[in-house]
């Protein structure tokens, strides 16, 4: 048997050729171009020795690019390798070469950082800059231009014979030991879980508009909202990136009817003070994920807008949707829902024995055909992560009497500033990288838009002296922008346990 997620843009391209696929500003563009441009992109992978079952790093926004060059990797049989557009250039080379990528494709406002991670990269051999003007056909020294490979390549027809259990994507998700790892997406996980937001979670046809604000390297903007919509055929708004005045303009003008957001999304919409002066009237369908849900925002949007929030629970390793709010069934706001037909959910205690009675929390172990192959080169971490194929997510829920599940806790010390998970141990490494820092601990705490800002908390060594600002700066130039703490709090020194273990729990009250 042979499945390849590309199958959904194939299917819909032969259906409505001459649909919309794409929009971005005044550029519009068909399921037959986009597919040509794939097929194209694919054939030139193969033209510069790209085999299948390699791999191919996108660090790309919200742009035609992405899609194209998305559906192009899978065609020409490789893997693709998405990447957060706000790494900088050594976590560039460490994504690059963790994954043993042999080819990158960046957005041209990124090719300082992306050039010099190829560099840093030796399995990484080729840098494709792609651009906003297509008439333009230059790029920099040590780079091709994607366009112009697109003009000069034959199209690969044929969908490559690769197998459900291929990896399509990898996706890369950090941890507490605070390197990331990819978790191995196979076509089967994504086109399932692509299938089954369009049919049964979200269900619609060849009529839906779709905002794509959401990430598109990110798992849920590329499940829920690229993937799913061109398998029904529908057509993709891209916002590249968020503000409130520009998604409403774009909804209004687009007849947008399903809107896919974050919280901080949400907050930003519901406090615009203009918001009336937009025709939403087409807006029917609303999800959340990425992040809890304050509940008052919820009801206080769906009553000002007159849409149906539905908030949902998923991870990159899940393909990545796992449970929901659902259609048909009544809304528990604060709830992540219940598990998604074919996947099971079971709570563990500390003891590891399930937990079979409502109201008691515990760890949520999921099993189902969306749960990942495992962690890229990392056999330890897959065995630790998925038990006798139950996925174990760290995050701690409770169930209630009717099967809906909330979550009252997260992975440990993990927070989440506006969508993105931010992981402690990776800040903290940097910190303790700095000459002055003795000590360092970083926590997340509560902020009205971004859900959580990043603390940071540290001792300094006897002697040494270091400003807030000079802190801030150091972890500026080394972290992505979601990451580096905005918050430094000086003390003499951290509180610990009994084996010497900084006690977070202290520093939290």
């Amino acid at each position: 048997m042979s499945l390849n997620l590309a199958t959904l843009l194939r299917q819909s391209a032969r259906r409505y050729p001459e649909k919309t696929a794409l929009v971005l500003g005044e550029t519009s563009i068909s399921y037959a171009m986009l597919h040509g441009m794939a097929c194209r992109f694919a054939g030139a992978l193969r033209g510069l020795g790209v085999h299948p079952g390699q791999h191919v790093a996108l660090l790309l926004p919200n742009v035609p690019h992405f899609t194209v060059a998305y559906f192009g990797a899978l065609y020409a049989g490789a893997a693709v390798v998405p990447l957060n557009v706000l790494l900088t250039a050594e976590e560039i080379a460490y994504h690059l070469s963790d994954s043993d990528a042999v080819a990158l494709v960046a957005w041209e406002g990124f090719a300082e950082q992306a050039l010099a991670g190829v560099r840093r990269a030796e399995s990484c051999k080729h840098a494709i800059l792609a651009k906003a003007n297509p008439a333009d056909t230059t790029a920099p020294e040590g780079a091709l231009n994607m366009m112009a490979l697109l003009g000069s390549s034959a199209p690969v027809v044929d969908l490559p014979a690769t197998s459900p259990d291929d990896t399509a994507v990898i996706l890369y998700t950090s941890g507490t030991t605070g390197k990331p790892k990819g978790a191995e997406l196979s076509h089967f996980n994504l086109f399932h879980n692509a299938e089954y937001v369009a049919n049964k979670l979200l269900p619609g046809d060849s009529s839906r508009v779709a905002l794509a604000v959401l990430p598109l390297f990110h798992s849920f903007g590329q499940t829920c909202i690229q993937n799913a919509t061109l398998s029904l055929g529908g057509s993709l708004v891209l916002m590249p990136r968020f503000d409130a005045k520009g998604a409403f303009e774009l909804m209004s003008k687009h007849r947008v009817n399903l809107f896919a957001g974050v919280p901080t999304m949400y907050f930003g919409l519901l406090n615009y003070p203009e918001s009336s002066q937009f025709d939403l009237s087409a807006l029917k369908l609303c999800v959340s994920g990425g992040a809890a849900m304050p509940v008052e925002v919820m009801r206080a949007f769906d009553q000002k807008y007159g849409v149906n929030i539905l908030e949902g629970y998923g991870l990159s390793e899940t393909s990545p949707v796992a449970s929901f709010n659902v259609l048909d069934q009544p809304k528990k706001a604060g709830s992540i829902g219940l598990p998604i037909v074919g996947v099971e959910f079971r709570l563990l205690d500390t003891e590891n024995k399930v937990i079979e009675q409502s109201g008691v929390p515990g760890e949520i172990c999921i099993k189902g055909p969306n749960v990942m192959k495992g962690y890229y080169k990392r056999p330890e971490a897959t065995a630790e992560a998925i038990q006798e194929g139950w996925f174990r997510s760290g995050d701690v829920a409770q169930r209630d009497d009717d099967g809906y599940y909330f979550i009252v806790d997260r992975k440990k010390d993990m927070l989440i500033r506006g969508g993105f998970n931010v992981y402690p141990r990776e800040i903290e490494e940097i910190l303790y990288q700095h000459p002055a820092i003795l000590e360092a601990a970083v926590l997340g705490v509560p902020h009205e838009s971004h859900g959580e800002e990043v603390k940071a908390v540290v001792a300094l060594k006897p002697g040494h002296q270091a400003t807030a600002e000079e802190l801030i700066d150091y972890c500026k130039q080394r972290l992505a922008a979601y990451k580096y703490p905005r918050i430094i709090e000086f003390r003499e020194s951290l509180p610990k346990g009994p084996t010497g273990k900084i006690l977070k729990r202290e520093m939290r009250g």
